[in-house]
């Protein structure tokens, strides 16, 4: 059993849902980043993404030097055309 279990928390409270500000969308993507100006290097934190947001998000993360990598959501439903940022860097 998990702290939102013990809680009462609803399966809907445990849905990964993209972080872009008002969108209920299910993310398809996390962004992994970290503020070097306050995180150790090896610190990650993570943003989710639909596809529709997915660039957005990426690129201001990139603009201000927080981005490192986009990685799929595991056992997420993603459009075979979509491919991540890092295989883009490539």
């Amino acid at each position: 059993m998990n702290l939102l279990d013990m809680l009462g928390a609803s399966p809907a409270s445990q849905e990964t849902i993209c972080s872009r500000r008002g969108c209920r969308t299910a993310a398809t993507a996390q962004l992994l980043w970290n503020n070097p100006k306050i995180h150790p290097a090896e610190r990650r934190k993570i943003w989710l993404a639909c596809d529709e947001h997915l660039e957005w998000l990426e690129d201001y993360l990139r603009n201000r030097a927080l981005w490192r990598e986009t990685l799929p959501l595991p056992g997420a439903l993603t459009d075979p055309g979509t491919h991540s940022a890092a295989e883009a860097d490539g």
